[in-house]
């Protein structure tokens, strides 16, 4: 099956630091990778590079074969690549309920209309309403985005996500700030996208039963290098997780 996406010696420098150095990836329908590596591996810095929010030094990003290393962050979206970033990306003095109608309203092409207003389409009233259910936030529908504990803006920027139906979809560390209720919520949204063979998913995390629990495949990254690549099991077992990431010396139980 062809990728969805690709990074081809995809690199970036900050003077003289190089933060992601040459990494080459296919990422294809049906599958979720886990991104993982220690802190300050270049996990998130590699996301903005796929995501458009950072401009490569060198390298190609391609998403279903066309080439959008030049292309910003709303033409990478309209080309069906979707992210819900690490820290909340919100309009936090608008409605819960607002911000994913206008979620769905990007994804719809529907512009501002006076002799049309918004609640004129039922249609994508109940789209929204649909989506907000799916993340249990249908009874906050009228707070303000702003004041929703952290874990329900992480909530609501899935749904926004969701909303615009992506078909590359890219989760920051989803559950970073989440109490343990709430996590289940998020995984379980993770897992029916996941469930869905032409959709493609990218995941970094730090939690390794999270991981375990989600991916079809583990991507490793040291320094911003490409250190390992392949099926969970074997890729936890390596030397190289062992030691950069779990903080395990070679030779020693995980």
């Amino acid at each position: 099956m062809s990728p969805s996406l690709e990074t081809r010696g995809l690199t970036v420098r900050f003077g003289g630091h190089v933060a992601v150095d040459h990494v080459t990836c296919a990422f294809r329908p049906g599958e979720l990778t886990a991104i993982v590596g220690p802190n300050g591996a270049g996990k998130t810095t590699y996301f903005n590079l796929i995501s458009g929010q950072l401009r490569a030094s060198d390298g190609a990003v391609a998403i279903f074969g066309r080439d959008v290393t030049r292309l910003g962050a709303p033409e990478r979206t309209r080309l069906g690549l979707g992210r819900a970033f690490q820290l909340t990306n919100l309009f936090p003095q608008l409605a819960v309920a607002e911000n994913v109608r206008l979620a769905v309203q990007a994804h719809a092409g529907v512009h501002y209309d006076m002799r049309r207003p918004w609640r004129g389409r039922r249609d994508l009233i109940d789209k929204a309403e649909a989506v907000l259910g799916s993340v249990g936030l249908g009874d906050r529908r009228g707070t303000q985005a702003a004041a929703l504990s952290h874990g329900d803006q992480r909530k609501l920027e899935v749904a926004m996500m969701m909303a615009l139906e992506p078909k590359i979809a890219m989760f920051d560390e989803p559950t970073a700030g989440m109490s343990v209720d709430e996590v289940p919520v998020v995984l379980d949204l993770i897992a029916r996208l996941k469930s869905d063979p032409t959709r493609t998913i990218l995941l970094v995390e730090h939690k390794m039963d999270v991981v375990r629990s989600l991916a079809d495949r583990i991507v490793v990254l040291v320094n911003g290098r490409l250190a390992a690549d392949g099926e969970p099991q074997a890729v936890i077992a390596s030397a190289v997780v062992q030691e950069a990431y779990l903080g395990i010396a070679p030779g020693k139980a995980a």
